[in-house]
């Protein structure tokens, strides 16, 4: 597995750092600092991290410690030449240490299980994809922002049960979009919490009797803390915690894909108003039929979501009625490409919402051709004249149902028409027996882009709430950006100390 790229950034205090180490030993920095996060590198931080927390607290014999760190040395200097082998486990990796300083290196393993060292490296494995993912979602999230403030005043049809609905400004439905997106940047800051805790110094199930510092190995590592109970640290948490991230890349799934499906629909239309630019990656034509543009980025895009929905439900089902501590749903190859998964399939979300091609005056058309703004005469009634929702609503039906048989739109309806619909529908009632709106308040009722400009309601598609809602949403996406160089910051830092400190065992 290899570190993702944008994550290969370092720091300039590691930088500096690296490069005073570099004066003293050429290829120790680049053997932990070419971009390959996995077992093999995490492995010999623990191992460095030990080596300069047990010398320095009196559990190794600082006359053992140069031999020690040299042969370790060795063997991150070996892994990292082209094409060599990474070992990913403990007991593969420690008998390349013995190979290259002997049996007095296995004094580092004081204290020490695989158990404890290997969640710890998987946690840190999935936390740099954690973050990963993080980056890619605010991305994704921002265009889908910007987008928004550039359609605020775009009226589209909105569907309901398949069937178009009501008129809505489609930077206000986006903005919803954005809102479920919001929420998963929320779960992942949670999940990181509990993520980003070193279960170092637990051994097995119980601790160990030698008085290792616990809190301070997970500072060297980048953790913000430790696994408080030395039983749950590898035998608990590791598996819930895949079942959390799990449902992390399952709800990403679950809104890109949501939002694809929603353009979609446009595709089943012979005149739809929102299409993909043709082109590129973005549609292809069919090999037999000359007209089709087939919307292939949306094709690829929801079969990654598949993918990842499909990857998310793994760890679940693989530790099911198991005992604790099994080892089914820890991989960290599984685990790391289920969060890759949700990466790429907002990768290709992110794609698709740059490629979007939106009709305005074809949904505007879309909308006038249709009775999608008909409950607002039933809301006018009561809300002006105290007319209850349900005797206006019956009303609009009768309206909407004598329309769709005389093939007649909103724009061409004869307000005489309303009049003797209206006059049947109370007929047998109290309520006054002509229809109290005039012809004037009639039209405008169904008017879309007027029945936007009035909403009342907080969280509505009027100018003054998507403004609001849209300087809300960037300053979320701005504390987020920070949130995560903060993290990045604390692991970059704290690997470039103890490079430093390491460095100063060797001979």
């Amino acid at each position: 597995m290899t570190y993702p790229a944008h994550k290969r950034r370092q720091g300039p205090l590691r930088n500096t750092i690296m490069g005073i180490a570099l004066t003293c030993l050429p290829t120790l920095a680049l053997a932990q600092g070419a971009g390959t996060r996995d077992s093999f590198f995490w492995i010999g931080e623990i191992n460095k991290a030990s080596a300069v927390i047990n010398t320095e607290e009196g559990l190794l014999d600082p006359a053992m410690t140069p031999g020690i760190a040299a042969a370790l040395v060795k063997v991150l200097e070996d892994g990292n030449q082209p094409g060599a082998k990474r070992p990913q486990s403990v007991i593969t990796f420690e008998p390349l240490l013995i190979d290259a300083g002997g049996q007095d290196v296995t004094l580092l393993h004081a204290g020490r299980s695989s158990q404890d060292m290997l969640s710890t490296a998987r946690a840190a494995i999935l936390r740099d994809h954690l973050l990963a993912l993080a980056e890619q979602l605010n991305t994704t999230s921002r265009t889908m922002v910007e987008l928004a403030a550039r359609h605020v005043d775009t009226i589209v049809p909105n569907y309901t049960n398949g069937v178009a609905a009501q008129p809505n400004s489609y930077g206000h439905a986006l903005l919803g979009h954005a809102a479920g997106l919001d929420r998963d940047a929320q779960r992942i800051r949670e999940a990181y919490v509990r993520l980003d805790r070193s279960a170092m110094g637990t051994t097995v199930l119980n601790g160990t009797s030698w008085p290792l510092n616990r809190e301070r190995m997970a500072d060297y590592l980048g953790f913000s803390g430790v696994v408080e109970n030395a039983y749950d640290a590898a035998q608990i948490s590791p598996v819930d915690l895949a079942v959390e991230l799990g449902s992390i890349v399952s709800s990403v799934a679950l809104h890109s894909g949501s939002f694809i499906e929603d353009v979609m629909g446009q595709y089943g239309q012979t005149r739809p108003w929102i299409l993909l630019r043709e082109g590129g990656d973005n549609t292809y034509v069919s090999s037999a039929m000359p007209q089709k543009r087939n919307p292939g980025i949306l094709n690829s895009t929801r079969s990654d979501a598949s993918e990842a929905l499909t990857l998310a439900m793994g760890p679940i089902l693989q530790q099911h009625n198991l005992p604790p501590g099994m080892s089914d749903a820890k991989s960290p190859d599984r685990n790391t490409k289920m969060l890759e998964a949700a990466t790429g399939t907002l990768e290709g979300l992110d794609d698709i919402l740059h490629a979007l091609n939106i009709n305005p005056e074809r949904a505007m058309e879309e909308l006038n051709s249709d009775w999608t703004a008909s409950q607002e005469l039933a809301d006018l009634l009561m809300r002006e004249h105290g007319m209850p929702f349900r005797v206006g609503h019956h009303f609009a039906s009768e309206i909407v149902t004598h329309a769709r048989q005389e093939g007649l739109g909103p724009l061409d309806f004869p307000y005489a028409e309303a009049q003797r619909i209206y006059a049947e529908a109370v007929a047998d009632t109290d309520y006054p027996q002509d229809l109290p709106i005039t012809e004037d308040a009639f039209r405008a009722a169904l008017d879309p882009a007027a029945i936007i400009r009035a909403r009342a309601t907080s969280g509505g598609p009027q100018p003054a709430e998507m403004e609001r809602m849209l300087t809300a949403a960037r300053d979320r996406l701005t504390a987020q950006d920070a949130w995560i160089a903060e993290r990045r910051a604390r692991i970059d830092d704290s690997l470039a100390r103890l490079d430093a400190d390491f460095a100063k065992l060797l001979p």
